[in-house]
């Protein structure tokens, strides 16, 4: 059995709320990324991977334990880091840690010193006073302490600046290499693509794919944009029926194209064009094609 198992995992709170049949499993030393907009499902999910609330059907296991009857002793293992923070607002940041470490059990505090130098963070103050990005940073460093060897992070970079963000994907990729599994929620493409070895696409409740990064890369089209002198050459051009004409407008025409087959390129310089510009697609763009086809079924 993989680490972490979903099958059938069905909640259903009305009016199209909730998530609906989810089918993944995320294998050992994998960094699986769960991908969908603000109200799609994954902090749901992530909550019944905790044991927070109990599924209508389905059932999810962590390490093959029950994570809604088993959920106190899978709690002892994981790093996790809640998508909603809720901190200690009446304690300082270092007693706040201090706290969980006892909670965690863990002796060697020499883990939590380094985390907090990797993420330039003092915990002196009182988190009342702390900045979001302040209390972020403390609730990593209480994921990751005590060295876990399953991570379940939603929205993890929420309030972190970009030099924080690259020094968080650089620590989940650490722990990679050391064999961790790691589920990511994020609705940053950006951050999943650099991370991810495979991602789950949910929208309204529902898996719309699960894909591997590096495939999913070579899915990914160009559009080239030809301009000509005049718009008559832009139609005559776009009338074309064996290219994979987008759009035009007056005297520009956008194909989109898969890689950069030898036939398209002839014809584009035998139209004789004054300029192309080349665009490959965007992750989020790629992503956008997944979620248009659901919702056209």
């Amino acid at each position: 059995m993989n680490p972490i198992e979903v099958h059938g995992l069905t909640k259903d709170y009305g009016h199209g709320k909730g998530v609906f049949q989810l089918d993944f499993s995320v294998k050992k030393g994998e960094i699986f990324g769960f991908l969908g907009p603000n109200g799609a499902g994954k902090t749901t999910t992530i909550r019944h991977l905790m044991g927070f609330i109990r599924p209508d059907s389905g059932t999810a296991f962590i390490e093959g334990m029950d994570c809604f009857r088993q959920h106190p002793e899978i709690q002892k293992r994981l790093g996790y880091l809640p998508g909603e923070i809720a901190l200690m607002d009446g304690m300082s940041g270092i007693g706040y840690l201090n706290f969980m470490a006892d909670m965690k059990n863990i002796r060697d505090k020499s883990r939590m010193k380094e985390l907090m130098d990797y993420f330039e963070l003092d915990p002196k103050g009182s988190i009342r006073k702390m900045s979001k990005g302040m209390k972020q940073k403390l609730a990593i460093i209480c994921a990751f302490m005590q060295n876990p060897e399953i991570l379940i992070l939603d929205e993890p970079t929420s309030g972190l600046d970009p030099l924080m963000q690259k020094r968080f994907i650089d620590l989940v990729l650490d722990f990679k290499k050391k064999g961790a599994t790691v589920l990511l929620s994020s609705h940053i493409f950006e951050e999943v693509e650099k991370s991810c070895d495979r991602t789950a696409i949910i929208r309204k409740g529902k898996l719309v794919a699960i894909e591997d990064m590096n495939s999913l890369a070579e899915k990914k089209k160009k559009t080239y944009t030809v301009t000509f002198a005049d718009s008559e050459a832009a139609a005559r051009f776009a009338s074309d029926k064996t290219l994979p004409v987008k759009d035009f407008f007056e005297n520009r025409v956008n194909l989109l194209v898969n890689g950069a087959p030898a036939q398209i390129l002839q014809k584009i310089a035998a139209a004789n064009p004054i300029d192309i510009d080349i665009k490959t697609q965007s992750l989020e763009e790629l992503f956008l094609h997944f979620y248009d086809e659901e919702e056209g079924q």
